[in-house]
């Protein structure tokens, strides 16, 4: 007797194909989410209309994520960038759903990886001032329940920060 094994069915991942001229208004976008669709569609050389259906269906189909405007950390009292290192004490599904939860309610954490390597997981965490991340470290982040090992690296100086995937 031969059993049939069922599989769950996957939700195949639709990659929108993106042609020369959808990546030239991606580059002009995240060099200015602002621009107006009049100024990339003289760019692009394309009237606005075309330039704005391109746009649409980006948004539609999750290319453009969303529209962000980036702050300057260092002038808005945020002048301590530390790069958090986290290893979890267990690795179930649960667990981890529990600490990401967790991190997602720290307004600190401004970025999150999941990572490979001796540590589960980077943060990227803003603050004040080196008191200020002491009192997050010690009262909010070693209090997640599960939570391993925690490794600070601080930031002494950034060299190079961008959002630009097209080039």
């Amino acid at each position: 007797m031969i059993k049939k094994v069922e599989k769950k069915e996957q939700i195949p991942v639709v990659i929108p194909t993106l042609d020369k001229i959808d990546l030239a208004i991606l580059r002009l976008l995240q060099e200015n989410a602002r621009a107006t669709v009049k100024e990339i569609a003289e760019k692009v050389h394309l009237s606005t209309t075309p330039v704005h259906e391109r746009i649409k269906r980006m948004e539609q189909t999750g290319v453009i994520k969303q529209y962000a405007t980036l702050v300057d950390y260092t002038k808005v009292k945020k002048g301590l960038m530390v790069i958090c290192y986290v290893s979890l004490k267990e690795h179930s599904k649960n667990a981890g759903l529990k600490f990401i939860k967790s991190i997602n309610e720290l307004k600190e954490v401004i970025e999150c990886y999941n990572i490979s390597g001796e540590f589960d997981f980077m943060l990227k965490v803003v603050e004040e001032n080196m008191d200020s991340y002491y009192d997050f470290h010690v009262n909010r982040l070693s209090q997640i329940e599960n939570m391993g090992n925690v490794q600070s690296v601080f930031v002494m100086g950034v060299i190079k920060q961008t959002h630009q995937l097209i080039w």
